[in-house]
């Protein structure tokens, strides 16, 4: 019976558990039967056409790179990273990789909401930046600077045992924070980077294959899993999140498996105990879609990147609730906080995944593209998530996303 519940719970560690469960929460809202939100599909083609009019702006080739962390190591028309990975002496292309791997780990993983108040200002420009972009510039300096490196003499990495003892003044000083700066979810990000070090300490069997444990060392145990040098995009989540799930703070566990980012909603059916369970992974699979070039470079064909959903996040979904293709049932729901666990958030989430899907249908129509040569990946950076943040700043001075979710720093 344990073994049972254990490939249960495993189950729910899938990009295709995290669709499955997402359409049936829209197959559920599409016949009224959801508490706090109704659904209107004859809106979708109003957010194709947002979808589509910044997409061309931004990219009017339609050659869209994928919704990566790497896109926002890219300042004025300067990729940052690339710049010093590529002045750098590798012994080899793995040895970029696991670079590359740690510091799309360490990024994403601090890339939680910031809130709309905090600014980074980039030393080297002047440029104030809020949210992601300012995430991501501060992280990319922070590793650049070898705050997460063991040896003074080789920044371009992130060592287990220095994540661990990883001080919250370092991240406080490296993120600007001041009274006057505030960012959410501080103390969350440093925790979970603690922990990050810890289990990669521990698991010297997945992470320390070919160097002293560091997180990128789940370059190597996904890169021993190729066939004939390909991988499917979704074993690249089932790495993350297997081998990574116990960072997660606690929250739901079934059979011992800690779930991640998972929730309760009674909506979602099911024969046996993940019954009402709903997988999401937001952070995970972002941080999945970050490691696809990675390996690219280092020789890896990665296939089946749509086996991978659209992320559950507050610019994805804003869109949706801004275009009214998801309109609460309750309109004061919109002026009070939120926690992630409320139903009305995990419902939010899942339509947000299903809804990603319906959409990328009608772009792809429009541009006459197929998954393969426009894969939800692009669809999400050319895209959504910059729809999302227009209408979001069309709609309110500061930006915020429609709807106000009390984060910890580990979700969104």
């Amino acid at each position: 019976m344990a073994d049972a519940l254990e490939r249960q719970a495993r189950a729910l560690l899938t990009a295709a558990a995290v669709r499955a469960r997402a359409e049936q929460m829209l197959e559920r809202g599409l016949t009224g039967g959801l508490s706090h939100f109704t659904i209107d599909l004859g809106r979708m083609d109003g957010v194709a056409e947002a979808v589509l009019a910044v997409t061309r702006q931004a990219y009017p080739t339609l050659d869209i790179p994928f919704h990566a962390r790497w896109r926002h190591f890219v300042l004025g028309g300067v990729d940052r990273w690339a710049r010093l990975a590529d002045t750098a002496s590798w012994p080899d292309r793995a040895a970029r990789a696991r670079a590359e791997f740690d510091l799309a780990i360490v990024s994403v993983l601090l890339d939680a909401g910031a809130g709309a108040a905090w600014r980074y200002r980039d030393a080297e420009t002047g440029h104030a930046m809020g949210r992601s972009e300012g995430l991501a510039i501060a992280s990319l300096e922070m590793f650049a600077g070898g705050l997460f490196s063991h040896d003074a003499g080789s920044p371009f990495r992130a060592d287990a045992n220095a994540l661990a003892k990883l001080p919250l003044a370092a991240l406080t000083t490296a993120f600007q924070v001041t009274d006057n700066n505030p960012l959410l979810g501080l103390e969350g990000r440093a925790d979970l980077l603690r922990r990050l070090g810890k289990l990669v300490a521990k698991r010297a069997d997945v992470f320390g294959l070919h160097d002293t444990p560091r997180p990128g060392g789940l370059f190597d145990h996904i890169a021993a899993h190729a066939v004939n040098g390909a991988l499917p995009a979704p074993a690249i989540l089932s790495a993350v999140l297997n081998e990574l799930g116990p960072i997660w703070p606690s929250r739901l566990e079934l059979a011992g498996v800690p779930l991640g980012d998972c929730w309760r909603h009674p909506a979602i059916q099911a024969n046996d105990a993940t019954k009402g369970l709903v997988p999401l992974h937001k952070l995970s699979q972002w941080l999945s879609y970050s490691l696809i070039e990675p390996l690219q470079r280092a020789g890896f064909t990665v296939k089946d990147i749509d086996g991978l959903t659209g992320l559950a996040e507050y610019r994805n979904g804003g869109l949706f609730v801004d275009h009214e293709v998801l309109r609460l049932r309750e309109p004061a729901d919109a002026e009070r906080g939120h926690a992630v666990d409320s139903l009305l958030v995990v419902e939010w989430r899942a339509l947000t995944v299903a809804l990603l899907d319906r959409l990328a249908e009608r772009i792809r129509a429009n541009l006459g593209r197929t998954p393969e040569t426009l894969p939800l990946a692009s669809i999400l950076e050319g895209g959504t998530w910059a729809a999302g943040r227009t209408i979001a700043f069309s709609r309110r001075p500061d930006g915020s996303p429609p709807l106000k979710v009390i984060s910890d720093g580990t979700v969104f």
